[in-house]
């Protein structure tokens, strides 16, 4: 059995860019929400059977109170934003389980998931579709991260060959080297680069010896990036954990929940509204092929 879980928060923002405007009669825009759905039913009919589908139903988390500077949504287009309840009414109308994250984040939910699926000995291979460098550290075993869009499937070695450190490390590099996209800087001076050598070498954090002098590793400027780690531990000890997956977001409660078996009675009115009646289409074709 193969599990797919998507970040459909992702998917929102890639249609929003990739396709026209689409509006209702009303004036509102949901050219990506109908993209995103159209795309769920292209993952099912090339043959996908359990599928879950992660969103932010707002942008805010636990982790803007352990930091400010975390993003917040401020800067996003309102036609995004005013797309994210919909996206789940719409999703769940077509047939399938979303996992929607205010405490929590998209990426928590596809971390939590991806664990409880490969804990499923039913399950010989779980994708976590989503470019996102974050979801790097949940690659093991049955878990992989796929990227719809390049069609490119990594596993542990991938996210290595990509980041120059093996998944387990990926939120202690992004601890030093920071994440602009979800607004934390990293340490001064600390580039993938040096980040990647100091890693692969030493794993964590708390492995780096404080003296670039016991370092036996070469690293330009190790002088300098080791003094700045030494006086400033503790802020790449809190952008780390801000980086680590939480594995406790709420997910499914059985694997069985995350087959699709149709669309709900929800569907055609809301396809309707939106101009997008080849969506029932689509999805009842599926329904009635898989009876």
């Amino acid at each position: 059995m193969q599990v797919h879980l998507v970040d459909g928060t992702y998917e929102l923002f890639r249609y929003h860019f990739a396709l026209p405007s689409h509006l209702t009669d009303a004036g509102t825009e949901v050219a990506a929400a109908r993209g995103v759905a159209s795309s769920m039913l292209g993952l099912l009919e090339d043959g996908a059977t359990h599928v879950g589908i992660a969103t932010d139903h707002v942008i805010e988390s636990f982790r803007n109170d352990l930091y400010d500077g975390y993003k917040d949504g401020s800067g996003v287009e309102p036609a995004i934003l005013g797309q994210f309840q919909l996206l789940e009414d719409l999703l769940e109308a077509a047939g399938f389980t979303v996992f929607a994250m205010v405490e929590f984040e998209a990426d928590d939910a596809l971390g939590a998931a991806s664990r409880l699926a490969a804990a499923d000995d039913r399950v010989e291979q779980v994708l976590i579709c989503t470019p996102d460098k974050d979801l790097g550290q949940c690659v093991a075993g049955k878990v992989f991260q796929y990227d719809r869009r390049k069609q490119l499937l990594v596993d542990a070695e991938g996210v290595r060959e990509k980041f120059g450190v093996g998944p387990a490390s990926i939120p202690d590099y992004l601890g030093l080297v920071g994440d602009t996209a979800d607004g934390f800087p990293g340490l001064p001076g600390w580039g993938a680069k040096s980040a990647a050598a100091v890693l692969d070498r030493y794993g964590h954090l708390e492995e780096i010896p404080r003296d670039a002098a016991d370092w036996d590793v070469t690293v330009r400027g190790a002088a300098k990036l080791a003094t700045t780690l030494s006086d400033r531990f503790d802020e790449a000890l809190l952008f780390r954990t801000i980086a680590t997956i939480a594995y406790d977001a709420p997910t499914f409660a059985d694997l069985d929940d995350l087959r699709w078996t149709g669309p709900t009675d929800a569907l055609p009115a809301l396809a309707q509204e939106l101009g997008a009646p080849s969506l029932v289409e689509r999805a009842e074709r599926l329904a009635a092929s898989r009876a």
